[in-house]
């Protein structure tokens, strides 16, 4: 196995309603998705965004898209409209959640090593 950023193995895209960040995980690859739906767990992202999720984390499964979608509830000081954070929205989320580490199986790795087609 080898840890890898996420960034090598999945899009991202954030958003926000009200206080609640939206964060979707779109797999490059659909052998990439198992590794997703194994270590992006709801602790495992609470834990990433601890300090900026003040509340709980919910998961929803896309198998039929290879995606996950998270929603990070008390994450955007009160929302757009009324927070006096930068990104009151949750743009940046996406990037923070493309820096977890996950592992893959080696030879997945040395497929991305060789820049094998990512889509």
């Amino acid at each position: 196995m080898r840890r890898v950023q996420l960034f090598h193995l999945a899009h991202a895209r954030s958003g926000d309603k009200g206080d609640t960040a939206n964060v979707g995980v779109i797999a490059l690859r659909p052998e990439f998705y198992p590794a997703l739906v194994e270590q992006l767990t709801v602790e495992r992202v609470a834990a990433h965004f601890r300090g900026i999720c003040l509340g709980g984390v919910e998961r929803f499964e896309l198998p039929n898209l290879h995606a996950l979608n998270f929603l990070l509830h008390n994450s955007l000081g009160g929302g757009g409209t009324v927070s006096l954070k930068t990104d009151a929205q949750g743009k940046t989320l996406s990037t923070a959640m493309l820096r977890i580490e996950v592992e893959i199986p080696e030879r997945l790795a040395v497929d991305l090593a060789a820049g094998a087609p990512r889509g």
